[in-house]
């Protein structure tokens, strides 16, 4: 129970970084940057091919969260707007 917590917790934290990054944190709340944060890792995951979620916290994982989650959000930035920001 723990882990998962941490788990949506860190979610979290990565998916409002990248929200800033894309400056998209004024139309988003808590729910979307977990939602954000946990799909990019797992996308992320799925495309460096290190698995989808492996509970491993190392400084890479973190980064790579991140990386899927601002993608995440340009791909969906550039099928509602038409433009990645």
């Amino acid at each position: 129970m723990a882990k998962i917590l941490i788990f949506l917790v860190i979610g979290g934290l990565i998916g409002w970084i990248a929200s800033l990054i894309m400056k998209t944190d004024k139309q988003m709340g808590p729910a979307a940057n977990i939602g954000v944060g946990v799909a990019g890792a797992f996308i992320a995951g799925l495309a460096m091919e290190k698995g989808a979620i492996t509970g491993d916290f190392s400084a890479v994982s973190l980064v790579t969260a991140l990386v899927g989650s601002v993608l995440l959000l340009g791909a969906v930035n550039l099928i509602r707007k038409g433009r990645i920001r």
